[in-house]
């Protein structure tokens, strides 16, 4: 293949490296107003009097808006599919705050000065309630955090605001409690996970302005243009057609920017004032005022034989939302979706739960979305099974994993976002990253561990994951190929670069199709006046959704290009071929380049313009899978814990590009290994943030994170493009359960409640030499 498969720079990294104006800020207008919005100081309140008769007047003031200016219309803030399986529990602004920094109101005034001096100019005088700061209280608490009457949901989601439910589901196959009742052995055991940052680069921001059609323009940091477009519509109740919604570069997302976050406030003072307005999040803002991921609490049974058959699992979970209930239910379910069939031979399998409101930044998409934390919590359960069955925890994964041409129940019972998706497992080389990365981290020798230096262990630890490949039979991407004169192409495409190179990679598909390089594909993506619609950046769709409409609008246009090249000639369509340059008859004796046909089609014969448009929705998500090993350093002095090799077997299909899939795995691996090892939400006893910038909230960075091996196996999807699945995810979901089994099998520490602290370990390690002591 001359384009797929082949390691090519990002079509747009020398642009971005060299500084070009490429992102939101960047393109803002000149003169645009300043934004800058009033944050409450308090966890649960209610606004009893606001007062901006002050701020209002001091010079350079454009407008102050608080609730009393907007209509009250719920929405939510979640980018998803439409009815959105999120409740509408989000008002613009309110007269109650449930989270420390959320929106008062909301100043625009010339310059940042000016609009800093007119918040603090703001009078409010709050009603303090009091607020539910633990996720595990919050169930039928008598504190009710949202008891709006115009909330609801858009379908049954087991939305109980009266309970403080955003959204609840349990499903089961088989008799579960009367499997466990016959195993030979039961685990029965709990573990946490905690909230995360995402600390992309780039901040929130928007900017908007009237253009000259009087059309609301908004340029948007964002991963899903068009459900912006949408829900601004509907929050402001402003005519769908008369929004427009741009994305520029971004300078990422990780899911954090598939919510509304200051779109709501750009377009309202650009409405209000005609004038173009911008605002930019903080790092504080980022972190207390937008969206983390869900934390969540696992209650995990396994039942097995004691020849190593797992038969069954049972899992409950409850999940904390925060204040909002953006992506609850859908986090919750693909925390079982994309984890239980993993094991698809149990006779039975419960899952079940509930996601609550507190009084916490609120959650929402974050990559792994909701399958890391599941993943966490199954596959440490597995290992602690393996320990009881006395049997070697990849032998045992071997034994109950799934494998190609199998299916699982979990895929039509709780097939992500719809039900009764039957499918099976076409391509899985599940197997192969299992054996070879046992051979790359050399288990037989580390495993469980080799004694260091003094008082330094290492262990090895590993987890198998799958993740998805887009939400079949809801989410939809389109494709459009226009032919320009001397040959070359328009490939415009709704979907969303948001720095993972989707741009390249679509771009490298529709070449490949058209025979054509690289240079000639020019990509123009993420309009929604412009360009065709898709669903956005999530769900792991890109490759696999939208690369699949640009490879039937690529076939479309080469359909046309045959047939104008046949007519061109005076033969049949059939006595053509065509490389991508040349058209020639089968005898050789009549040829024409594209360039002079595109020129002809132009400007002299049979005049006209070639526009190639599909689309595609999936009818099923061919899961990646990987297989994760690591090896670990911990100090038994200290509880430090260093790991020292991850190990990344992935299957995704063809690897469209191999240098940004590589990039793709490494970045998620990062992330993964932050979230185990580093990455800690703290908050104070009155709901304020703690962790709230770069100095408190800790990520890995290049001196942590030493060494990454990360392989594809050789595997083809036939119903991706190209044979390619979803690669964006799948790397972020093994590290917490890999390390914390890793972790345990060189000191005996489980660690069941995240991120792995030196003073848990080391605590861990104090205790089990207590408790040898008592035995002698």
């Amino acid at each position: 293949m001359k384009n797929v498969n082949r390691g090519l720079p990002s079509i747009d990294g020398k642009g971005l490296m060299m500084g070009k104006p490429a992102y939101t800020d960047d393109l803002a207008e000149p003169n645009s107003l300043i934004i800058k919005v009033l944050r409450s100081p308090h966890p649960f309140a209610k606004i009893k009097k606001i007062d901006t008769k002050i701020a209002s007047e001091v010079n350079g003031v454009e407008c102050v808006l608080t609730y009393k200016d907007f209509s009250r219309i719920p929405v939510t803030r979640a980018g998803q599919g439409y009815p959105e399986p999120s409740p509408h529990d989000k008002f613009v602004l309110d007269n109650y705050v449930r989270h420390i920094g959320d929106e008062v109101a909301i100043v625009a005034a010339v310059d940042l000065i000016t609009a800093q001096k007119a918040i603090k100019l703001i009078e409010v005088e709050y009603e303090v309630l009091e607020p539910i700061l633990d996720f595990e209280d919050a169930y039928n608490n008598k504190i009710i955090i949202h008891d709006e009457p115009e909330i609801h949901e858009m379908f049954p989601i087991g939305f109980e605001p009266k309970k403080n439910i955003a959204a609840a589901y349990d499903m089961h196959v088989g008799n579960v409690d009367e499997t466990l009742k016959n195993c030979d052995v039961v685990l029965e055991t709990s573990f946490y996970s905690q909230a995360q940052a995402h600390v992309m680069m780039e901040p929130h921001t928007a900017n908007a302005r009237i253009d000259c059609y009087g059309r609301l323009v908004i340029y948007s940091s964002t991963q899903t243009p068009y459900h912006v477009r949408r829900i601004i519509s509907q929050a402001l109740d402003y005519p769908l057609s008369k929004i427009r919604v741009i994305k520029p570069r971004v300078g990422g997302g990780f899911g954090g920017k598939q919510c509304i976050h200051g779109e709501f406030f750009v377009s309202a003072v650009t409405l209000r004032t005609g004038k173009p307005s911008k605002l930019v999040y903080t790092r504080k803002e980022v972190f207390e005022s937008s969206f983390s991921r869900h934390p969540m609490r696992f209650d995990v049974k396994l039942g097995a034989t004691k020849d190593g058959i797992l038969k069954g699992i049972d899992v409950n979970v409850l999940s904390d939302t925060g204040a909002y209930g953006e992506h609850a239910l859908t986090v919750f379910m693909v925390a079982g979706a994309k984890v239980l069939p993993l094991y698809n031979k149990v006779d039975s399998v419960r899952f079940g739960g509930k996601v609550v409101y507190t009084n916490h930044t609120p959650a929402g998409a974050f990559r792994g979305y909701g399958a890391i934390q599941g993943n966490y919590a199954l596959e440490s359960a597995i290992d602690m099974m393996c320990e009881k069955l006395v049997i070697d925890p990849i032998t045992f994964r071997e034994k109950n994993m799934i494998k190609e041409g199998e299916t699982s129940p979990i895929f039509k019972i709780m097939g992500e976002g719809t039900e009764g998706i039957e499918m099976s497992v076409e391509s899985c080389k599940l197997e192969y990253c299992v054996k070879r990365g046992r051979e790359l981290i050399n288990w037989k020798e580390k495993y469980p561990f080799v004694k260091g230096k003094s008082s330094k262990v290492r262990g090895v630890g590993m987890a198998i994951a799958m993740q998805g490949s887009g939400i079949p039979y809801i989410d939809m991407a389109s494709a459009m190929i226009k032919l320009n004169d001397d040959g070359f192409y328009n490939l415009i495409i709704g979907a969303t670069d948001i720095g993972q190179g989707s741009d390249t990679i679509l771009a490298q598909i529709a070449a490949e199709v058209l025979e054509t390089d690289l240079d000639k594909m020019i990509v123009y993506s993420s309009d929604t006046d412009l360009a065709p619609f898709d669903c956005g950046a999530y769900a792991s769709s890109t490759t696999y959704v939208s690369g699949n409409a640009v490879v039937k609008a690529a076939k479309n246009m080469r359909k046309m290009l045959i047939k104008e090249g046949a007519r061109s000639l005076g033969v049949k369509e059939e006595e053509i071929i065509f490389d991508g340059k040349l058209f020639q008859t089968e005898d050789e004796k009549k040829s024409i380049t594209l360039s002079d046909l595109s020129n002809h089609l132009f400007y002299s014969e049979d005049q006209q313009q070639l526009v190639a448009t599909n689309s595609y929705v999936g009818t099923k998500s061919p899961p990646p899978f990987m297989a994760g090993y690591v090896e670990v350093e911990v100090d038994t002095e200290t509880g430090v814990v260093k790991v020292l090799d991850y190990i990344a077997v992935v299957d995704c299909g063809t690897t469209i590009n191999p240098l940004l899939a590589l990039g793709q795995v490494e970045g998620a691996l990062a992330q993964g290994i932050g979230m185990t090892l580093y990455e800690e939400v703290l908050y104070n006893q009155r709901g304020g943030l703690i962790s709230n910038n770069l100095m408190t909230y800790r990520i890995p960075t290049r001196k942590e994170i030493t060494n990454m091996n990360v392989e594809f196996a050789d595997s083809y999807e036939e119903s991706g493009p190209y044979g390619a699945k979803s690669v964006g995810e799948i790397g972020i979901d093994t590290p917490p359960a890999a390390i914390c089994n890793a972790i345990y099998n060189a000191v005996g520490v489980r660690i069941q409640s995240l991120p792995v602290t030196a003073e848990n370990v080391l605590m861990g390690i104090l205790k089990n030499k207590e408790k040898r002591n008592e035995k002698q």
